[in-house]
């Protein structure tokens, strides 16, 4: 392997990458070593860390590297060939770092008592505060010419992250009461709390993030559909008031009877409609449902107490007396018809008078003519 003189690392186009290992291990007592800004370069010899250089220029002699002269064996002086490593770290901050919930986080809204899967998705700033720390819990060894990616470290944290935003996303619902349709409204205090949180996980590998942002919290559509209806039935509420928002519902889940093989128990289940709700609009529509029977069909008084029964009823639902009527037969088609008929109800002829042979009219059962007094 030919001897370095000179050791540079210009960095990658993208900027993606937090460690690179320098390629050569052969060099030269008084071998150049340039860092750029934004860098840090570590020298390790044997193993160990030696020194950590920021940017700017220097010889690998022993002014700037005074451990350098004990652990290498210089009996000729000059440009004395050594092996060691040199590793450059990307200290610049890194802003576009996302992250998202892997799965989602299951949480009953406090609100609509809906259960929702709750997503975040959100940006954040890291950079290498504590070089060494970093160096030597988290990077370790490499293979020459091996660069460790930005990507590669948020594998690391990825569980530890999403953990700690899942938590605080679920307390903030649940023991705070925040709908999660109305928690956007917190993101800058959530963000704040959860950069909090992860900070200490971090600074133990040596490594800070500079912000941490929260962009959207969110659920699938199929979630939001159910909390729409909810919300459309409430605006309905509002606006028709408390009286005719039952009465409509009460008569949607009767026309929804007629259509389910299961009837109105299977249309209450079916709607989602409480037990308690349930049974109050079935009593209601109940009675509307006997009203309506009562208005659509005659009644028959009992002609002993003058209650008001069913028209098909034989005896009176009050006192038990009979109140069946008296039927009697038209003359002219022979229809049977109720005994106080006066015409028919089939052919239209007088079935209640008699007519005198002086043209009046007599009621049936009349012996006398009440217009002249004859005997009829």
């Amino acid at each position: 392997m030919a001897i370095i003189d000179r050791v540079k690392f210009d960095g990658l186009r993208t900027r993606d990458w937090i460690v690179y290992k320098y390629p050569s291990e052969e060099l030269v007592y008084g071998t150049q070593l340039i860092v750029g800004e934004g860098q840090a370069a570590i020298f390790v010899k044997g193993g160990t860390v030696c020194d950590v250089f920021n940017a700017g220029t220097y010889t690998l002699d022993a002014k700037n590297l005074p451990i350098l002269k004990s652990i290498v064996n210089l009996p000729f002086g000059g440009k004395t060939p050594f092996s060691a490593e040199i590793f450059f770290l990307n200290i610049a901050t890194k802003l576009d770092i996302y992250w998202g919930t892997s799965d989602p986080v299951q949480v009953i809204d406090p609100k609509y008592f809906t259960k929702l899967r709750v997503r975040a998705f959100g940006q954040m700033g890291l950079k290498v505060d504590n070089y060494l720390k970093f160096f030597t819990e988290l990077i370790g060894i490499i293979g020459p010419a091996e660069i460790v990616k930005f990507d590669a470290i948020m594998d690391y944290f990825k569980g530890i992250l999403v953990q700690k935003i899942k938590t605080i996303i679920a307390n903030i619902i649940i023991n705070e009461k925040i709908s999660a349709l109305e928690i956007t409204a917190k993101l800058d205090s959530i963000s704040t709390m959860a950069k909090d949180k992860i900070s200490s996980e971090f600074k133990k590998y040596g490594l800070a993030p500079v912000n941490f942002f929260i962009k959207s919290i969110n659920f699938p559509d199929e979630d939001f559909e159910e909390i729409n209806e909810i919300l459309k039935n409430r605006a309905e509420f509002e606006i028709m008031g408390d009286n005719r928002y039952v009465t409509k519902r009460s008569f949607d889940v009767y026309d929804n009877a007629a259509s389910n093989d299961s009837g109105i128990a299977g249309a209450f289940v079916s709607g989602n409609v409480g037990a308690g709700v349930g049974s109050s609009l079935f009593g209601e529509m109940a009675s509307s449902v006997n009203t309506r029977a009562v208005i659509d069909n005659a009644v028959i008084k009992c002609p002993a107490c003058s209650f008001d029964n069913p028209a098909n009823s034989r005896f009176c639902c009050e006192c038990g007396s009979p109140v069946e009527t008296p039927k009697k037969q038209c003359p002219t088609c022979g229809k049977t018809v109720p005994a106080n008929s006066k015409f028919c109800p089939e052919c239209g002829a007088s079935i209640g008078t008699k007519t005198c042979s002086c043209g009046a009219a007599v009621p049936d059962g009349s012996k006398f003519c009440p217009e002249c007094g004859k005997k009829v």
